[in-house]
């Protein structure tokens, strides 16, 4: 079985199916997001948050991404993978953007690779698409410029801030960019730009009208009960599961019930 390829994913597109991007970081989880039928998996830097416990992504070193999108390649066979370029691996120079791309490609086993931003790295996706790793955009919500944009809230909120940001996904795509997330930003611009652009965009808090939608499978499966954006829509409730399961554990541990006979070898 062979991963998915850039082509692949644009002919589903354009025959009418929406994309189903899912964020995972290991083995085990990729192997059940592939058999959930995903298209795409991301290994995104928000494993800072998610896995490392700290505020936002910024502390996540590509190192530490490579080493997840090994994992995550090592337990699926088909979805087309895409590694996130951590903050500080693209900014400071498209040298310095395609060296990590390539790296991310080579060491991590993506098929293509993600960074934030409109006019700035438009001149560094044109280099790393024209060195043959294909490129995913981000645009609106970018959460490596959290600081900067003073928290986690809707962008491009008024009209120059929407005409920027349409304007910056055509220079994307005309750069070279395959596809294009979308986070946080009001529907209706998610609508237009969908409508412009000839390649796919993948919503995030985005509104209906994208090509396909990313959620993070942690929050997806509700594995945080203290995470509840209005974006995101919980497909199960793992974190009250998850505590009774390991509570249920402890119990019989302490009281002497587990391991029971069937779980104990005599010789």
């Amino acid at each position: 079985m062979k991963r998915l390829s850039t082509t692949q994913l644009l002919k589903r597109r354009a025959q009418g199916e929406r994309l189903v991007m899912v964020t995972c970081y290991d083995a085990t989880f990729a192997r059940l997001v592939e058999r959930a039928g995903a298209d795409m998996i991301l290994i995104g830097d928000s494993l800072g948050v998610v896995i490392q416990g700290h505020e936002h992504t910024i502390p996540v070193t590509l190192d530490e991404v490579i080493y997840h999108c090994r994992a995550v390649a090592r337990g699926c066979a088909q979805p087309h993978l895409v590694g996130d370029l951590p903050f500080g691996s693209y900014q400071a120079s498209h040298e310095e953007a395609l060296r990590s791309a390539m790296r991310l490609m080579k060491e991590g086993g993506v098929q293509s690779v993600k960074l934030e931003g409109g006019e700035r790295v438009v001149e560094s996706v044109a280099r790393i698409t024209a060195a043959g790793v294909p490129v995913v955009g981000h645009l609106g919500l970018t959460p490596q410029s959290v600081h900067q944009l003073g928290g986690y809230g809707l962008q491009a909120r008024t009209e120059a801030a929407a005409a920027r940001l349409l304007a910056d996904a055509v220079a994307l795509q005309e750069a070279g960019a395959f596809a294009l997330v979308l986070e946080g930003i009001p529907a209706p611009l998610a609508a237009q730009v969908t409508a412009r652009l000839s390649i796919p965009t993948i919503g995030i808090g985005a509104g209906p009208e994208c090509g396909g939608q990313v959620l993070v499978l942690y929050d997806l499966l509700g594995l945080d009960e203290r995470f509840t954006p209005k974006f995101l829509k919980k497909y199960d409730d793992l974190s009250t599961r998850v505590t009774g399961a390991v509570s249920r554990y402890a119990a019989e541990v302490r009281e002497g019930s587990f391991p029971g006979p069937e779980h104990t070898r005599q010789g």
